[in-house]
């Protein structure tokens, strides 16, 4: 009777051990997904930031044909803005990971 005991408690003891490891695994993924959440969220807002930047870009590519120089100067600092907030959401995307 009591080797069942033993036998039983073993068993008991092996079932806490795997809820624990997959309670820790479950905290990983969930750590995981948290991340990529946030990813995401930041891919989406940086998706459409450059969308409204190149719409804008567009519209001026348009106006261009009647204002050419003026329009070029004012494309050239939009290339440049472009490029600035690309490394600033890169920047952004950097710090939150660390």
């Amino acid at each position: 009777m009591e080797m069942e005991f033993e036998k039983l408690t073993e068993n008991v003891k092996d079932i806490k051990s795997l809820i624990h490891t997959f309670n820790s695994t479950l905290e990983n993924i969930e750590r995981r997904l948290s991340r990529l959440e946030k990813v995401d969220s930041i891919e989406h807002r940086v998706a459409v930031n450059q969308i409204d930047l190149s719409d804008i870009k567009d519209s001026l590519q348009r106006i261009e044909n009647t204002h050419s120089s003026e329009i070029q100067h004012i494309n050239r600092r939009l290339d440049s803005h472009l490029v600035k907030i690309a490394k600033a959401e890169e920047d952004l995307i950097i710090l939150k990971t660390k």
